[in-house]
């Protein structure tokens, strides 16, 4: 959530930030609300001044023997009035927070402005695309060859954008997202964690706002609880209404699950094959860092996140998301995308972002500062990586004439050191 002292300090160089992402700032509505808010907080102090004058009056009174019913009866007036003021104020407080809950997070200053993926910045790549001497297979096809890759029976379990996988593949699937834990956790440092597939409506809220993007989660029937799309949304929440000590930080989590997306978004986009699924695994790395630590983190993070496709050498590249593609939460976000050469390009493969403090203010989450005060911390989180596209990027890349497809050396410990899946492999 957006710090207020932020639009009451600087609202026009604030909202010239917010309006970059293409989000339009309602100024009036913001003004009217700080103006009743004013408004009734004068009051009140006015009326907290007039009882304290009425008790001091009652006191003297008594003092001095008199009577003092109608002294009484002005102050248990004066006391209605205020118990009504404060029941306005906390009114317009509480609209003041929702009118803040659906105002996107300002981009940092780095973030290129922007409102579509050519404006978006390359900021590396890494890898050169394999040369292939056949016609290239998308992995669609690729999976269909090797009798692993089910679409047909997905569709008939629960629907569209459902996959099954079977045998070797099925296999893969399982090992690589072993292999991107054991590589976070062993080189990286972070600490795994096991949680719920489901969460509820506040800790949803706490990441992002569930008012305006409650369409895109699976919601449990007569529940308040939700089918989580990525782990951010529990390892996060980790914090939620928490202190956490000054030496703790940071604190780094690396978190599989299946992931649960409806996708109300997305209406007839990548339909074909796995890109955008409605049931999906990832590996996810969450962290809570001092506010002055968190843009080193981003960068750390997102070279963690690398060094998944660096081992499985797979060729990728790396973009900073321009103001318009940037997330609502998010302040900053580097998109890692592996090249597919079944489409003939790059495609995201991991999202990487800071969120400075506005998860954490929507959460409560802060930690002791060096002088013992309470403050946001700030929060980052990464794909490290989509464990499906992970899949499609090895079936695409090292798929071979015949059909097959060669296991990446850093695979083959986990499969048993075999080197190649084949049909019925």
């Amino acid at each position: 959530m957006l710090d207020i002292q932020l639009l009451r300090s600087d609202l026009d160089a604030v909202v010239a930030r917010i309006e970059t992402r293409g989000f339009r700032f309602d100024r009036e509505m913001f003004l009217a609300l700080e103006a009743e808010r004013k408004s009734i907080q004068t009051r009140t102090q006015e009326l907290q001044a007039a009882r304290n004058a009425h008790a001091k009056k009652i006191g003297q009174a008594k003092s001095r023997g008199e009577d003092t019913s109608a002294l009484m009866a002005e102050s248990a007036a004066v006391n209605a009035e205020i118990g009504a003021f404060e029941q306005r104020l906390a009114d317009v407080q509480a609209r003041i927070t929702d009118f803040l809950g659906g105002i996107p997070n300002p981009p940092h200053a780095s973030v290129p402005r922007g409102d579509k993926a050519e404006d978006c910045v390359e900021q590396r790549r890494w890898g050169v695309p394999r040369v292939f001497e056949f016609a290239v297979k998308d992995h669609v096809d690729v999976g269909a060859g090797l009798g692993g890759l089910d679409f047909e029976t997905g569709a008939k379990l629960a629907g569209a954008r459902f996959a099954v996988m079977r045998g070797a593949l099925a296999r893969m699937h399982r090992a690589i997202g072993q292999f991107m834990l054991d590589v976070h956790t062993v080189k990286h440092g972070y600490t795994e964690a096991y949680v719920p597939y489901m969460v509820s409506g506040e800790c949803a809220n706490g990441v992002s706002s569930l008012a305006k993007f409650k369409g895109d989660l699976f919601k449990i029937e007569g529940r308040d609880l939700y089918l989580i799309p990525t782990a951010e949304y529990p390892v996060t929440n980790f914090v939620r209404g928490e202190i956490v000590p000054l030496e703790a930080l940071p604190l780094k989590f690396v978190c599989h699950t299946p992931c649960f997306r409806s996708e109300a978004g997305a209406s007839g986009k990548d339909t074909r094959g796995m890109i955008r699924n409605h049931q999906f695994d990832k590996v996810e790395l969450v962290r809570i860092e001092h506010p002055e630590s968190s843009y080193r983190a981003l960068e750390e993070l997102t070279a963690h996140a690398e060094e998944i496709l660096k081992q499985l050498e797979l060729p990728y590249r790396v973009v900073v998301l321009c103001t318009g593609d940037t997330g609502f939460s998010a302040a900053k976000t580097y998109d890692i995308e592996a090249w597919l050469p079944g489409q003939n390009t790059y495609r995201e493969i991991s999202s990487c972002s800071c969120f400075e403090a506005f998860q954490a203010r929507r959460m409560q989450a802060r930690f002791r500062n060096e002088k013992g005060k309470a403050e946001p911390v700030h929060t980052l989180n990464g794909s490290g990586l989509a464990v499906g596209r992970t899949l499609v990027a090895i079936m695409e890349n090292f798929q071979n004439a015949d059909g097959s497809v060669t296991i990446p050396p850093a695979l083959r410990p986990y499969m048993g050191g075999i080197e190649r899946i084949a049909k019925h492999g």
